[in-house]
C-alpha cells in the first residue's frame, strides 16, 4: 500500500529538515547527490510500511540519519548508510545491491547494521557470539556502532507505542550495552538520555516523581545559579575571556541512582547540578594552562574542596573525555561542582568520537591516542579465541562504565586502568607475559603484593619469578578484561596440558598390568581417586596430584595385600608381570640386591614415587639411584651407558624409611611468615624439620625448608600446603638437599 498524500508531506517536511543540516557536512555536489540517491532508494524500498505509531515507516531512518548529524557529529557516508541500514533487513534488496549502487564502504557498513539488528532475537549465547562480531567492526569503522546508538536512540524516543513486553526488552538492552557504550564513546548526552529514557519505561512512578521535584525546585534552583555565577561572570569579563557559563541538572536516572546507592530521599541530594564554564581558547599559553588561570579567578571568589578537585585535563579518561573539575563552597553553604573546559573539550564531550577524530591532527596533545589505544584493546579481546562468547559480553559490559585512574610504569609511562584495578591487573596491561610471571610489585617503591589495589597517580614496578604462573584464584583478583582472558587462557591451556600427560601416564601404568583402558575401569579408578569425570581424573595425574603407585590395588579384585622389598631388581619378562601376580608368586630369575647395595643420588634425591633409573657404579659395585629427568644421569649415561639400569628400579610399597628433602621457597614477605611454614610442616604434616634458611631483601624472600619426607606425594602435599601460605608466591623442589 502506498504512502498517503498526509504520509508524503510528514516526509518531506523530515526530508527537508534533513537537508538542512546536512549543510554542515556536504562539501560537493557529489556529497548531495549521494545522500539523495539513497533517500530515493529507501523511500521506495519502505514503500508504504508503518512503524507501530501508524507513521510511515521511513520517518524512522530519516530521524536516524538527523540524530547522526546533529548529535553525533558523522559526515555524508554515515548518513546515507543510515538512510539505508533496514533496506537489507527489512526488503528484498540485498547486500550486494547495496555495493553495486553506492560501493563496498556503504555495503559493509549496513552489512554491519544489518547483522545488529539480530543480536537481540536469538538466546543469550548466540545473541553474546553476533554481537562480538559485530563488535569487530570497531576496530575496522566505529561509524556503523555509533549509527546503531543512533538507531537506538530513535527506538527509544518511541518506545511508547510498543506493548510492554516489548518495552521491558527493550530497556534491558539497552541499560546493560547501549547506554555504556555511548559513555565509553564519549557521547555523555545520549548515554543519559537513553538512561533516563529506560528509568522512564521500568520504573515510571519514581521517574515522574523526580521529574516532579526538579519541576518544582527550578525557580529556587535558577535564582541560586544566578547568583553563584555572578561574580564570576564579572572576573571573566574583566580578562576578556569569551565564554558561556550555565547551570545543568543531573539527569533523572543519576539522581535515583544516587538516591539508591546511598538510601537517601531526593531533598538530601545537594549536588543536583553543575555549573559549567565553556571558553573560547586562545593560541597561548596552552589550553591547560588557561583552565587553570580560569580555576584560580573561580577559587579567589569561593573556596575549593581539595580532595574534589578532578584533572582530566593532564590526565584524560580513556574515552577522551578532558575537563577541569572543581567543587566550591558557594553562597548559603552549598557546595557546588565547577566545571572548565575548552570549546574543543566542550565537543568532544558531547559528541565523543566523532569530535575526537576532528580534533586529532589539529592539536598537539599526548593523549590524542587515547581511543587509538581503547580500541586496540576492543580488537584483543575480540580476536580472543579462548573466551566464549557469554564471558566475552560479561567482560566487555564490566569493562564499559568504570571509572578509570590514570598509574606509571617505572620510566614515567601513563597507563589508564579502571578504578578497583590491583597490581596483577598493571602487570597484565604491560604485557601478558608480565601477568603470567608476576610474584609481587613495588608501589611508590614499596614492596607490595600483586593483590594490592593501585589508586591514581602510582608508579608501579612488576616483580617476575620465572618459574611462577597464574593460579585460578587470580580471576577473583583483577578487574580488566585483558587480565581476566590472560589468566583463563593460560589455565586452560595448562590444564589440557595436564589431561594430555595424564592419558598418557595412566595408559603407560595401565600398558604395564596388560590392562586396557575401557569404561569399566575408569569406573573403579574414578571413585578411589575422589574424581568426578575422567577429564578430572587426567588433569591431576598431569599435574602430579594424583600419583598412580598404587593403581595395581585398585584394579585387583582380589583385596591380599601385596608387600614388596624396598628394592628389586627384576628382568625384563618378569617385571610385566609385577601388576597381576601376588608379590610371593613372582620367582625373580636373579638374587635380589640387598637394600644396602642401594644408594640415593644426591645430585637429585628421588623419592619414593618418583620416577627413578639406576646406575651402577663398578668402582663400589653399588647401584646408584637418580630420577630419571636428572641431568647428571643423562651425562652418566652419555659416558657409561651399559651401566645404567633402566626399566629394572621399583619403588617398594613400604614407607618406614624417610627422607631428606629440601624445598626452595620465595614470595613477599611478612611478620609471622615463618611461624605459619614451621606451624605447617610440625602440626598439619607432623614432619621433622632438619633446616631452615631464609633470607630477605627489599621485602621479597628467598630461602630453603629441609625436612624428612617418606616419599613424593608427601612432599608435594607440603609444597602445595606452602603455596596456599599469605606471602608465598612458589614453593619447588630442590635438587640438592641441605646435607652435611
Amino acid at each position: 500500500m502506498d504512502y498517503s498524500s498526509e504520509d508524503e508531506k510528514l516526509i518531506d517536511e523530515a526530508y527537508q529538515d534533513l537537508l538542512s543540516s546536512c549543510t554542515k557536512i556536504c562539501k560537493s555536489e557529489e556529497d548531495w547527490n549521494f545522500i539523495k540517491r539513497a533517500y530515493f532508494l529507501a523511500k521506495e524500498a519502505h514503500q508504504g510500511v508503518r512503524r507501530r505509531s501508524g507513521e510511515p515507516y521511513f520517518l524512522h531512518p530519516i530521524a536516524v540519519a538527523k540524530i547522526v548529524i546533529e548529535e553525533i557529529g558523522l559526515g555524508v557516508k554515515s548518513v546515507v548508510a543510515s538512510l539505508l541500514h533496514d533496506v537489507v533487513e527489512d526488503t528484498d534488496y540485498t547486500v550486494e545491491d547495496i555495493e553495486r549502487i553506492f560501493g563496498p564502504k556503504i555495503a559493509s557498513m549496513v552489512d554491519g547494521l544489518t547483522k545488529m539488528s539480530g543480536v537481540f532475537n536469538a538466546d543469550t549465547s548466540e545473541q553474546a557470539e553476533y554481537f562480538r562480531k559485530v563488535l569487530l567492526t570497531l576496530s575496522n569503522d566505529v561509524r556503523v556502532i555509533l549509527i546503531k546508538i543512533a538507531d537506538r536512540l530513535h527506538n527509544m524516543r518511541t518506545l511508547q507505542y510498543m506493548p510492554r513486553d516489548k518495552q521491558i526488552k527493550i530497556t534491558g538492552e539497552t541499560i546493560y550495552l547501549f547506554a555504556p557504550l555511548a559513555y565509553r564513546l564519549g557521547l555523555f548526552p545520549i548515554k543519559s538520555e537513553l538512561e533516563d529514557l529506560c528509568m522512564k519505561y521500568r520504573f515510571p512512578d519514581e521517574y515522574a516523581e523526580i521529574s516532579r521535584k526538579i519541576r518544582e525546585t527550578e525557580p529556587e534552583r535558577s535564582e541560586f545559579i544566578n547568583r553563584f555565577c555572578a561574580p564570576i561572570k564579572e572576573t571573566l569579563d574583566k580578562n576578556n575571556i569569551q565564554y558561556e557559563i550555565s547551570g545543568r541538572v543531573k539527569s533523572i536516572y543519576s539522581i535515583w541512582s544516587k538516591m539508591q546507592r546511598k538510601q537517601i530521599p531526593f531533598e538530601e541530594i545537594y549536588d543536583l547540578f553543575a555549573v559549567r564554564i565553556v571558553f573560547k581558547s586562545l593560541p597561548f599559553p596552552s589550553e591547560k594552562t588557561q583552565c587553570w588561570q580560569i580555576y584560580s579567578s573561580i577559587t579567589d571568589i569561593y573556596a575549593p574542596k581539595p580532595d574534589r578537585l578532578r584533572d582530566w585535563i593532564s590526565m584524560p579518561k580513556a574515552n577522551g573525555y578532558e575537563a577541569l573539575h572543581s567543587t566550591v563552597m558557594g553562597p548559603d553553604g552549598v557546595w557546588v561542582e565547577v566545571q572548565i573546559r575548552t570549546q574543543r573539550m566542550e565537543d568532544i564531550a558531547e559528541r565523543g568520537f566523532a569530535a575526537h577524530w576532528k580534533y586529532k591532527h589539529a592539536t598537539l596533545s599526548q593523549n590524542d591516542d587515547a581511543f587509538d589505544s581503547w580500541l586496540k584493546k576492543i580488537r584483543d579481546a575480540l580476536n580472543s579465541p579462548n573466551e566464549n562468547a557469554v564471558e566475552f559480553l560479561d567482560n566487555f559490559k564490566l569493562s564499559l562504565y568504570t571509572s578509570e585512574i590514570t598509574v606509571f610504569t617505572p620510566k614515567g609511562e601513563q597507563r589508564t586502568l579502571p578504578f578497583g584495578a590491583t597490581a596483577l591487573d598493571f602487570a597484565y596491561d604491560i604485557h601478558t607475559n608480565i601477568g603470567n610471571r608476576a610474584i609481587g610489585a613495588k608501589i611508590n617503591h614499596k614492596i607490595e603484593p600483586i593483590t594490592k589495589q593501585i589508586n591514581s597517580g602510582d608508579q608501579i614496578e612488576i616483580i617476575t619469578a620465572n618459574n611462577a604462573k597464574p593460579k585460578t584464584e587470580w580471576l577473583d583478583i583483577v578487574t580488566t578484561t585483558k587480565a581476566k582472558q590472560a589468566i583463563t587462557s593460560f589455565l586452560k591451556r595448562e590444564r589440557q596440558n595436564n589431561i594430555e600427560r595424564g592419558i598418557a601416564l595412566f595408559e603407560q601404568q595401565l600398558s604395564k598390568f596388560d590392562i586396557q583402558l575401557s569404561g569399566r575401569v575408569l569406573r573403579k579408578v574414578l571413585p578411589a581417586y575422589g574424581c568426578n569425570n575422567k577429564d578430572e581424573l587426567y588433569s591431576k595425574i598431569g599435574a602430579g596430584i594424583i600419583s598412580l603407585d598404587n593403581l595395581d590395588k585398585i584394579l585387583k579384585s582380589s583385596s591380599k595385600s601385596k608387600i614388596l622389598k624396598f628394592w628389586r631388581l627384576w628382568r625384563d619378562t618378569a617385571s610385566d608381570d609385577i601388576g597381576d601376580d601376588d608379590a610371593e608368586s613372582v620367582a625373580p630369575s636373579k638374587e635380589v640386591p640387598d637394600i644396602d647395595e642401594f644408594v640415593i643420588a644426591g645430585c637429585c634425591n628421588p623419592l619414593p614415587g618418583d620416577s627413578v633409573v639406576g646406575f651402577k657404579d663398578t668402582a663400589t659395585g653399588k647401584i646408584i639411584v637418580h630420577k630419571s629427568n636428572c641431568n647428571e644421569l643423562n651425562r652418566l649415561a652419555a659416558q657409561f651407558g651399559k651401566n645404567i639400569i633402566k626399566d629394572q628400579i621399583k619403588w617398594s610399597q613400604h614407607k618406614a624409611v624417610s627422607y631428606l628433602s629440601t624445598i626452595e621457597l620465595r614470595g613477599i614477605d611478612r611478620m609471622g611468615l615463618l611461624l605459619d611454614i614451621s606451624h605447617i610442616v610440625s602440626e598439619d604434616f607432623s614432619i621433622n624439620i632438619r633446616e631452615v634458611c631464609i633470607r630477605s631483601h627489599d621485602g621479597i624472600f628467598e630461602g630453603s625448608i629441609s625436612v624428612y619426607v617418606q616419599d613424593a606425594d608427601s612432599l608435594n602435599a607440603l609444597m602445595d600446603k606452602f603455596r596456599h601460605v599469605k606471602g608465598i608466591d612458589t614453593a619447588k623442589r630442590s635438587m640438592e638437599n641441605k646435607d652435611d
